[in-house]
């Protein structure tokens, strides 16, 4: 069995697609039902005993800072190209914290904190069936839970990838030499994601972990925001 040690929460994007509420505030500090994204995963990470938990902030930087004085676990790293490049970029300033580590966005809703729990036995994604035809990220897996190819165009059915993920310290390793290489080689208008998934799968050791569809909301549009929160919908008139 396989052990997280840290984590790292991407937080440097713009949310550019929930504007204008994203134009003041940082979508990771937005608040939804009366709780701020990212405080309420990182008091889920302390509750199960992650307490090495790494930021990685880049748009309104400034607006994160008091998370290092609130929470003794929280330390901020700052992307500096992360209006220049793609997420990979936030998984690169942070590489040397990849191994034994859960990776996961700021802008999401962790309904059921057991998937943040210490233990995992593969290194992988977090994963949920879809029966429908979806455009969300579909893993196509083996009889083991072993994923075996990954589309970005979504398809008909499939295992749809989550952005909540664990790395032990050898698929740790390989993270941080492949992010590494694809960013040194300036191959930066990806997503991380892509490199593990798509680019090297072939270099990986990767499974799916089984999840319930609401154990996890992802926020990526302000209609979805207002569907979750609808104090929000005052916004919709305004884009």
């Amino acid at each position: 069995m396989n052990k997280v040690e840290r984590a790292i929460i991407m937080a440097a994007g713009m949310g550019s697609r929930m504007r204008p509420v994203t134009d003041v505030t940082p979508k990771p500090l937005v608040e939804v039902n009366g709780k701020i994204m990212i405080e309420d995963i990182i008091e889920k990470l302390e509750r199960n005993d992650i307490k090495e938990i790494y930021v990685v902030v880049g748009y309104k930087k400034e607006q994160f800072g008091y998370l290092g004085d609130k929470y003794e676990s929280v330390e901020i790293i700052e992307n500096k190209f992360y209006d220049v490049a793609n997420n990979i970029s936030s998984l690169y300033v942070a590489k040397d914290y990849v191994e034994n580590s859960v990776i996961l966005d700021g802008d999401q809703i962790i309904t059921n904190e057991k998937i943040l729990s210490k233990d995992f036995e593969k290194s992988g994604y977090y994963a949920t069936w879809e029966s429908e035809p979806t455009n969300e990220w579909i893993l196509e897996v083996d009889e083991k839970d072993d994923i075996l190819s990954c589309s970005r165009e979504g398809g008909d059915r499939g295992w749809r990838l989550y952005s909540v993920s664990k790395w032990n310290s050898c698929e740790g390793q390989k993270l941080r030499e492949y992010v590494s290489k694809e960013f040194e080689e300036n191959n930066r208008d990806i997503y991380w994601d892509d490199v593990p998934m798509i680019i090297h799968l072939d270099k990986f050791d990767v499974s799916i972990i089984r999840m319930n569809s609401e154990d996890v909301i992802e926020i990526d549009t302000l209609e979805e925001l207002c569907q979750i929160d609808s104090s929000y919908s005052k916004f919709l008139g305004e884009k």
